[in-house]
């Protein structure tokens, strides 16, 4: 999608808001909207939603879904949050069935059940944040523009929005984000514009921004709160993988050099270690969202009596911070 040459104000010979804007954002690339109070942000983004046309300039190749979720979600409408999001979908290409289906589980997801029969005016804040963000989800937009979607979220909530953006990246969309919290942290693979003065300008990346993959093993049952972590502390998680099986510790023999099961090779000369679980090498699987924290380091040998201990049972591949991209 490209904006060319747009510029916009909001009445005839007021100021312009927007002034020559150009830009643009491929598939699977991520953005982040920069800028002080009242610079335009948020007119930038309705811009680039269809919510508002530009005075001169266009909007091209702007893909045919588009996913909007305002700063304020519009909660003075006499409907339930059912009958709302039903409607949404319908209005969004879908038949009663997938309808239904779609509610039910963005519903479940974020945490909406309960609350499906509630008017949306008797909703607190951050509940009708979600309800706007899940009817912009219900069918996968290929633009997603969030005007700072962390407001008025709870902290559970809050982990959700960075696995929203990751679906839809997935599915080689485009997302639009604006956020003044320094939540845009937990999107460390972002670009980002800022608007100021009626402009808008690039951030040229850094080279120290550069970015490395390390993989992690954590035991399966402890993988959702490893995902949390990582995503919590700004890393971005790439693929979950299953396992390899505990590996057989090697006998030793009379006069054989004593080897630790878990680096083959060891103590012989010349030989290799072969690679073992959470290295490189691996086919990469696309996790779902993360879980509550609770992670703990990866075994790395027997124990003691010489008995092994049990191998991770999942991987996980985290795309480090600048730098080094070290990850716990």
């Amino acid at each position: 999608m490209r904006l060319e040459n747009v510029w916009l104000r909001y009445r005839r010979r007021g100021p312009w808001v927007l002034r020559g804007t150009q830009a643009r954002i491929g598939p699977g690339e991520v953005v982040v909207v920069l800028g002080r109070n009242g610079a335009g942000k948020s007119t930038l983004l309705q811009v680039a939603a269809g919510v508002l046309r530009p005075v001169r300039g266009r909007v091209a190749e702007r893909p045919g879904r588009v996913g909007w979720v305002p700063e304020r979600f519009p909660a003075d409408q006499p409907f339930t949050v059912q009958r709302y999001l039903t409607a949404m979908a319908r209005v969004a290409g879908l038949d009663a069935p997938a309808a239904g289906r779609a509610v039910a589980d963005w519903t479940s997801r974020l945490g909406l059940s309960a609350f499906r029969a509630v008017r949306l005016p008797e909703l607190s804040k951050g509940t009708a944040q979600k309800v706007g963000l899940a009817q912009a989800m219900l069918r996968p937009p290929g633009l997603l523009v969030l005007d700072e979607p962390w407001e008025g979220l709870d902290a559970g909530a809050r982990e959700l929005v960075p696995a929203v953006i990751d679906e839809v990246l997935a599915t080689g969309g485009s997302v639009l984000v604006s956020d003044h919290r320094g939540e845009t942290v937990r999107l460390p693979g972002a670009r980002h514009w800022t608007v100021a003065d009626g402009t808008v300008t690039e951030e040229a990346p850094s080279a120290a921004a550069a970015m490395a993959v390390v993989e992690v093993a954590v035991p399966a049952a402890r993988v959702a709160g490893a995902v949390a972590r990582l995503r919590a502390e700004g890393h971005h998680v790439l693929r979950v993988r299953p396992g390899d099986p505990p590996a057989e510790p090697a006998s030793t023999g009379p006069g054989q050099p004593d080897t630790d099961p878990a680096l083959p090779g060891l103590g012989q000369p010349g030989a290799d270690p072969a690679p073992g679980p959470g290295q490189p090498g691996t086919n990469p699987v696309v996790p779902g969202p993360g879980g509550p924290l609770g992670s703990a380091p990866a075994s790395s040998g027997p124990a003691p009596g010489g008995a092994p201990e049990p191998a991770p049972a999942a991987g996980v591949a985290a795309e480090g911070g600048p730098a080094t991209g070290a990850s716990r």
